[in-house]
């Protein structure tokens, strides 16, 4: 039977040929829908299929300590499907038989837990790294880590208070402290011997693999080639389109020779297709993208959110710049009177593109969502502050505060305060915005020395 063509009102049509070329707008297209934000949020708070299916289509949920507003990991989820009940992630992600796992991903992000022998290559790469240089850290602290290995075996897992208080009674020398014991525990998580058995709050409990990790997926670590072929892949279909430097940051690695291989392979099994992108560019030469073949061109994305920097649709800099022509730096390590746009300025995305910025304080206290600063992008629809006061009503309700309050820093704050006329006002921030930091620092490695992932 003949499958009827998609017409003009369907949301999404399938690429029915190969396109060699796209235009700005259709890549941005392609990117949202790819990450889940072509497709209408639940009619009801979001379940366990739902947030499931947010994060297949991520493939990994980044983890960030900042508190602000929201801890960072529940904004995506938010973002793509609305108001739902953050307990509801806590469970999944963090239950005694969790089928997912914490790694350094992307960077210390959520996996599944079937995907942990897709980074053997970088626990051994790590563990090559830091693990064996006659004289480093951790050879000379191996009484430490055979101390910490056992109390794990005997007594796994265990929360950081439990170690730091038995570390504290083992009283082994004036170097035998919590310090010693934490960066034991990193070196070990980081070389795939320790994983993440869930958090209690937001604290980690530590186990040895083989009692968080399934035993079928332990036993089978993916080679390497074939590994950086797989997550090459997830990338590619979880960006639907993307440069080979936009699916290297999606895993951060490094090997680039490695990456482009990869690349080459998937094009010849038909899972990718070379394209060339309006406005994309390298070094003043058209770059060179890839395109999934099971993406979709959307005819239009009409989709409204608040967005963390760590969502996938901004975390590489360099991408969000190309897609949207968004510069975007978070200004945290800034100096206060140096901010531009704020503390935490969030990216705001009103139909396929991001129009603007806001930096959202939670006042627990007095049970408000604080607006700090809010700023327009060059572009933004009429709709704009509207769209957004929605959200942030929504934001607003999502975390239990009873009010909202605007401030007058920054050009779209009077604009929201107009379509809210409910909102209080208040005063924050520098008089004057000043220039954009140059940089924003690199997340690294934890308490390893900072250098470059070995990928």
């Amino acid at each position: 039977m003949n499958r009827p063509a998609p017409t003009v009102s369907d949301p999404m049509a399938r690429l029915t040929r190969v396109k060699s070329s796209l235009s700005a707008p259709e890549a941005r297209r392609i990117a949202l829908a790819a990450q889940g934000f072509g497709r209408p949020r639940p009619s009801t708070a979001a379940g366990t299929r739902q947030l499931n299916g947010a994060l297949a289509r991520m493939a990994t949920l980044q983890i960030d300590s900042v508190n602000v507003f929201a801890r960072s990991h529940y904004m995506p989820l938010f973002s793509r499907v609305g108001a739902y009940d953050t307990a509801a992630l806590d469970r999944l992600l963090f239950a005694k038989r969790s089928p997912y796992v914490e790694y350094w991903a992307h960077v210390a992000a959520f996996i599944p837990a079937e995907d942990w022998g897709l980074f053997d290559f970088r626990m051994q790469a790590m563990r090559a790294k830091y693990g064996g240089a006659p004289g480093g850290w951790f050879d000379t602290n191996r009484e430490i880590v055979d101390w910490v290995r056992a109390e794990l075996a005997d007594r796994g897992p265990l929360r950081p208070a439990q170690i730091e208080h038995d570390a504290k009674k083992a009283a082994r020398g004036p170097w035998w402290d919590w310090d010693v014991v934490k960066h034991a525990l990193e070196h070990l998580w980081l070389f795939g011997e320790v994983a993440i058995a869930g958090r209690r709050g937001f604290e980690r409990r530590y186990a040895l693999a083989e009692q968080v990790i399934p035993h079928h997926v332990l036993d089978a670590p993916v080679p390497r080639d074939e590994a950086i072929r797989e997550l090459v892949r997830r990338a590619a279909r979880a960006y639907g389109i993307a440069t080979a430097a936009d699916i290297a940051d999606y895993w951060r690695i490094a090997d680039r020779k490695a990456v482009t291989s990869a690349l080459d392979d998937l094009v010849d099994a038909g899972e990718l297709h070379p394209v060339a992108v309006e406005g994309w560019t390298t070094a003043g030469r058209p770059a060179k993208a890839w395109l999934h073949a099971q993406t979709v061109i959307p005819r239009r994305i009409d989709a409204a959110a608040i967005l963390t920097p760590f969502d996938p649709v901004v975390w590489f800099r360099d991408r969000a710049e190309r897609l949207f022509d968004f510069e975007y730096r978070i200004e945290i390590y800034t100096p206060a009177p140096q901010r531009r746009f704020g503390y935490y300025s969030l990216p705001v995305l009103v139909g396929d593109d991001i129009v603007g910025r806001v930096d959202l304080k939670a006042d627990r206290a007095g049970s408000a969502l604080l607006v700090q600063s809010a700023w327009w992008e060059h572009g933004r629809p009429a709709e704009a502050a509207s769209r957004l006061a929605d959200e942030l009503r929504l934001a607003a309700a999502w975390q239990g505060l009873e009010r909202i309050s605007v401030s007058r820093w920054g050009d779209a704050t009077d604009d929201l305060a107009h379509v809210m006329p409910d909102a209080a006002r208040h005063d924050a921030g520098p008089a004057q915005p000043v220039a954009l930091a140059s940089d924003e620092p690199e997340v690294e490695a934890p308490d390893l020395g900072g250098d470059e992932l070995a990928s």
